[in-house]
């Protein structure tokens, strides 16, 4: 696909979430933010406002800005350092996105995530809600993991993953994942252009390279694209490196890699499901009930249910998978794990008799089931 088909997609675009990677906002030898190229950014969004399009922001950079300011010469190993050095850095990097944001009229409004927060149904609803506040008051929401109190529990990894998720809160048309690479390189090292919904191979030529400030790599940002294609919504990666490169995103130039998305939009509830909870358990199921599930679009019944594996709660998200340990679908249970394992095998009218009472039918309802 060339330039033309490019600039007809781009075309439809109303929102972006733009993720920029620490290497592209720190100076080259790590020793704080290039004050130039956060200006860069800034002007670009603006550009981009100016059009008429909607921006969020999801910005690196803290870590980097903080190994600066506490005189550390590389990026710290240990979690309460990390957390230091995010803490030491987070408001030198609001700061700078603030001033140059004001030069255009707009304010900088700081959000801090983890990943509990997007756990949490309501909490999630509050996120939302709250960067879309912003957007009406004219201000410019920038996002970042709260990583001066993030855990092994409670993180999200790298900011990529975070980006995708911001991305399907909003339901955003277009992620920009930015970082110091011209795109996904090809077999012989070529940018590939444009990669298909369907076009499952890019993974398989990716090497990992990660920068000496940041945490991810063409991977995450790969695994990040696939949450929001799956969802719908285009992503491209590319060099924010680059002059200009927002605006040539959004005009349809052929610049960095587009990553085409599913054509079947998933709803705001159905990715909080498939891509916003955490799985608390598991329910095995089998052959039978694979086929009502993804041919037919019923509920799961306890009758199709192998193995229950938890413990997990009524109204929790579960993986539903069949017997090859294939996940097939995920879905809010109506059932403790308790309950699930007491009624697994059994039909709809025996729930009474095992349980004392017969509260729902389905172990999960097919309007609360998203099947993958």
């Amino acid at each position: 696909m060339g330039e033309i088909d490019r600039k007809e997609r781009m075309s439809r675009v109303k929102s972006v979430v733009v993720k920029i990677g620490s290497a592209v906002l720190s100076n080259p030898d790590g020793s704080g933010l290039d004050g130039a190229r956060v200006g860069a950014v800034c002007a670009q969004v603006h550009e981009l406002r100016r059009r008429g399009l909607t921006v969020v922001v999801v910005s690196s950079g803290a870590i980097a800005a903080g190994m600066a300011e506490l005189g550390m010469k590389k990026r710290p190993a240990t979690l309460p350092q990390l957390q230091a050095a995010a803490a030491g850095g987070q408001s030198h990097l609001m700061v700078a996105y603030d001033q140059h944001f004001r030069r255009h009229g707009y304010r900088a409004g700081q959000v801090l995530l983890t990943r509990e927060v997007m756990n949490d149904r309501a909490r999630y609803l509050n996120v939302r809600n709250a960067i879309h506040a912003l957007l009406a008051l004219g201000a410019v929401p920038v996002i970042n993991e709260n990583d001066a109190v993030s855990v092994d529990e409670i993180t999200f990894g790298d900011n990529d993953f975070l980006a995708a998720m911001v991305t399907n809160l909003l339901r955003a048309d277009l992620l920009v994942l930015l970082s110091t690479v011209e795109g996904l390189e090809g077999p012989t090292g070529e940018v590939v252009d444009v990669v298909a919904a369907e076009d499952d191979t890019a993974k398989g030529f990716v090497r990992e390279e990660r920068t000496r400030l940041g945490k991810g790599g063409m991977g995450s940002k790969l695994d990040a694209a696939d949450i929001a294609r799956s969802s719908g919504e285009m992503v491209v990666i590319a060099s924010g490196l680059r002059p200009n490169v927002l605006v040539e995103i959004v005009e349809g130039v052929s610049v960095g890699t587009l990553l085409l998305a599913s054509e079947k939009k998933l709803s705001s509830r159905a990715r909080w499901i498939v891509f916003g909870a955490r799985p608390r358990g598991t329910l095995v199921i089998d052959d039978g009930a694979r086929r009502a599930l993804v041919e037919r679009g019923k509920s799961l019944l306890p009758s199709g249910v192998v193995a229950v594996e938890g413990p997990f709660d009524h109204g929790d998200v579960v993986n539903v998978v069949d017997g090859e340990g294939r996940t097939v679908a995920r879905g809010l249970v109506n059932y403790t794990s308790a309950e699930a394992a007491t009624i697994a095998g059994h039909k709809s009218g025996e729930i009474a008799r095992l349980l004392g009472s017969l509260p729902y039918a389905e172990i999960v309802h097919r309007d609360n089931l998203v099947v993958l």
